[in-house]
Formats: C-alpha cells, sequence, structure tokens
C-alpha cells in the first residue's frame, strides 16, 4: 500500500511541476461531411499585448515575415480525414504540418507542409509545402489571451492577441 500511495503522489508531483506552459488543445469538427482536427499549442499573450507581431531585435515575440509553428512547442498540425478545398485549391486527404507568416501588412501567409512532426519551424522547407494560401488578417479591439483554433461551417479560424484569420475549406 505505501508503494501505490508514494507512486501515486509521484505521478502527480511529476504532474504538476512539469505540466505545460502552453498546453496542447485541439479543435475538432466537420466541414460538410469531412471531420477536420487541429492540434497544438496554446500559447498566451500573458501581458504582452502589442508585443506579439513585430520584430524580435525590438522585443516581439513573432517576426513579421518569419515562418511561425502557429502555435508553441511542437508543429500545429491539421488532419483531414478527405479532400479538400482550401482558398479554392485543393488538398489531399491527411496530416499536415500547419504554419504562418504574419506580414506587417497586406495578407498573412497559411501553409500547409507535408511534414508534420517536427518541433516548431527549425526544419521547416518549403519544398515540402503541400499548399500556400495568401489570408487576410483582422485586427480586433478584444485580446485572446490564449492561442484558440475552431473549425466552423466552411472554415479554420485563428485567434491570438488582436489577429484574426479566417481559412476557407470546402469540401470536394
Amino acid at each position: 500500500m505505501k508503494k501505490l500511495s508514494f507512486l501515486l503522489c509521484f505521478v502527480l508531483v511529476t504532474s504538476v511541476a512539469c505540466a505545460q506552459k502552453s498546453p496542447r488543445k485541439s479543435a475538432t469538427g466537420t466541414i460538410g461531411d469531412v471531420t477536420v482536427t487541429v492540434d497544438y499549442g496554446s500559447p498566451s499573450v500573458k501581458g504582452r499585448e502589442g508585443k506579439i507581431w513585430g520584430s524580435k531585435s525590438k522585443g516581439d515575440l513573432e517576426n513579421y515575415g518569419d515562418v511561425w509553428r502557429a502555435g508553441a512547442n511542437e508543429n500545429t498540425t491539421v488532419a483531414f480525414d478527405k479532400d479538400v478545398a482550401v482558398g479554392g485549391k485543393s488538398l489531399k486527404a491527411g496530416k499536415y504540418g500547419f504554419f504562418i507568416i504574419p506580414k506587417k501588412e497586406g495578407d498573412w501567409v497559411v501553409i500547409f507542409n507535408t511534414k508534420n512532426d517536427a518541433w516548431g519551424a527549425y526544419s521547416y522547407k518549403e519544398s515540402e509545402d503541400a499548399l500556400r494560401l495568401n489570408v487576410t488578417p483582422d485586427f480586433v479591439a478584444d485580446n485572446q489571451e490564449s492561442l484558440l483554433y475552431s473549425v466552423v461551417e466552411n472554415a479554420i479560424t485563428f485567434a491570438w492577441e488582436k489577429a484574426r484569420l479566417t481559412i476557407p475549406v470546402k469540401t470536394n
């Protein structure tokens, strides 16, 4: 009994001590008859409002113009159980690494990459892209504290800090 109690205490203490600052989350839903799942690490703004997008050399978290893992820790992934059209471009059923290139002005680039098992964007290669799409960001007054993806009727939505993206998805 003592060993079991010790083991339970060890597991509890370890899991609390090792809790991720950017916990893994997932958003699953259907678009038409396609099941869509977004798996991501959800970072928080943590008082950095107005300091997320810009230049790391100036203290911002993510650089404009650089490929970003679209979440925290290991890659964000998006999975489709059937072929879809994203922004009018065909994409085969499968699981993709998902990246974003935020830009100071104009459209942001969303990327579905064939490599879906990396840590961050360190090993990202454009040659492994399955699809790239320009998406116009919206910037709103409300702060979204923790990164949030949702699967809605005809899209995947992204909300973090003041930035919002809607990635149109249709069934084939």
